[in-house]
């Protein structure tokens, strides 16, 4: 409880500040190869002919890998978790979004790696592409994936499916229906260090592997799943990551470069230019966000019907896990009785989106709460006292059916409104996290809140 309120240093700030904090790019190791990659120049096509014996006879090139080099091509981080696998490691048949791996060389420099590359031969046959989600079930659809257009393995259905209360009970007793409709767009990490990794063959038959990865366990897994190995071949060395915000999660380069390693019997480092950073990896996705809800005329949410669209890009990856968490956060820090909600990773030929602080939850609140003043201006009420009045308290019911045993939805807009000087009603100064009672219990919230104020979780879950 020492540091609690208390100004500590940053354990690795003055590292950081004066160069000394070692990165996966600064680990030196002698014999290193460089990797380069031959990446899809197109967002969407075929591999009719690939052929890359002239760069494997380029003088300086000791490895080149494609998808025949790997021993288990397709497999996804949550792939032990029950999530089927989509994203080969190495493009095989076709190319899914631009910038995508083909082959990646392995040679004593960058300057003969990329040379090597660009001996590859490959010949496309160019597809149409599919970038707008909102036209994914459209009658003239063509979708690209093997799973359809969208994500298919939510249980038995093809979203993420919320269901509580009578919605269309509540929209028919509703004074006013407020829709709107959000779109936040994609946003690039920009990590300081970007992609970057490093495989050490070991004269034992192990592999060290020098990782910027957020996700250790998730990587390491990753690998041996690819490699066929047992984990106990692998050893990784992490710390320091370089900046990530998510976007490290993905396991980008230390598979490959496994692979160069082990063809090549040499340590083999890929160090992503700024230039594939933007290209190609991951960014937070894009999302399409339906909102309507029904409201009384003096501010109360009877219910709320949303869709939503999350832009997977040309694969899954972490697509599935970002909407559960953005549906389970739909309704915002507030009450609402009545639900239906559809979420649907929904697939393009855009690079694979993933993780970003937040994910699925930021999207879905910024779209809460700019609904929510959208509502306080078409009812003409306070913004704040809107969300005051609706806001969680202890006992009451969230979208996922947990009872919330400590919210702090009241306090935090009390908090705010003191710290900017604005006014409030003196009802809505007095307002607590307590359970609801007397005008905070109206009769459509009654099924919503335990009676004893308890906290307890339904195991019935979404």
């Amino acid at each position: 409880m020492k540091a609690v309120g208390a100004r500590l240093p940053r354990y690795d700030g003055v590292g950081h500040v004066t160069g000394r904090t070692r990165f996966v790019d600064d680990v030196r190791i002698p014999g290193t190869l460089w990797a380069k990659a031959l990446r899809s120049p197109h967002p969407h096509a075929g591999i009719k002919r690939l052929d890359t014996s002239k760069a494997e006879k380029h003088p300086g090139v000791h490895a080149v890998i494609t998808h025949k080099d790997v021993p288990r091509n397709v497999y996804g981080h949550l792939e032990a978790l029950g999530v089927p696998a989509d994203e080969p490691l190495l493009a095989d048949d076709d190319v899914r979004y631009k910038g995508q791996p083909i082959a990646v060389v392995a040679a004593e420099d960058e300057a003969t790696a990329l040379e090597a590359v660009e001996l590859i031969e490959v010949e496309f046959e160019e597809r149409e592409p599919v970038f707008d989600i909102r036209k994914a079930y459209d009658a003239d659809a063509k979708p690209f994936h093997q799973w359809g257009p969208a994500f298919p393995h939510f249980g038995p259905y093809a979203s993420r499916r919320i269901r509580k209360g009578d919605v269309d009970d509540a929209f028919e007793r509703a004074d006013v229906i407020v829709q709107g409709v959000y779109r936040p767009q994609a946003i690039e990490q920009l990590p300081i260090e970007p992609q970057v990794g490093l495989s050490v063959p070991e004269p034992d038959g192990r592999l060290t592997i020098y990782s910027c990865t957020q996700a250790m366990y998730f990587s390491m897994g990753v690998v041996a799943a690819h490699l066929e190995w047992p984990l106990n071949k692998l050893k990784f060395v992490g710390g320091t990551v370089g900046g990530g915000f998510g976007g490290k999660v993905d396991t980008a380069t230390e598979t490959i470069t496994a692979l160069l390693a082990l063809k090549a019997n040499r340590p083999v480092k890929w160090r992503w230019t700024r230039e594939e950073e933007f290209l190609c990896s991951s960014t937070r996705a894009p999302w399409h966000m339906e909102l309507a809800d029904a409201v009384t005329s003096d501010g109360w949410l009877l219910g709320r019907k949303m869709i939503t669209l999350h832009d997977a890009g040309a694969y899954t990856r972490f697509s599935s896990y970002g909407v559960t968490k953005h549906s389970f956060h739909h309704t915002g820090a507030y009450t609402i009785p009545n639900l239906r909600f559809d979420g649907y990773v929904i697939y393009t030929n855009r690079s694979p989106t993933s993780a970003m602080r937040g994910f699925g939850v930021t999207s879905v609140s910024y779209a809460v709460e700019i609904h929510m003043n959208r509502i306080a201006e078409t009812l003409g009420i306070d913004p704040l006292e809107l969300r005051l009045k609706n806001a969680n308290r202890i006992g009451d019911l969230t979208a996922n059916r947990v009872r919330l045993s400590d919210p702090s939805t009241v306090p935090v807009v009390l908090a705010a409104a003191d710290r900017i000087g604005y006014e409030l009603g003196a009802e809505f100064k007095q307002m607590t996290s307590e359970p609801r009672s007397g005008d905070l219990l109206p009769d459509h919230l009654l099924t919503s809140v335990a009676r004893d104020g308890g906290a307890e979780t339904d195991g019935r879950g979404a």
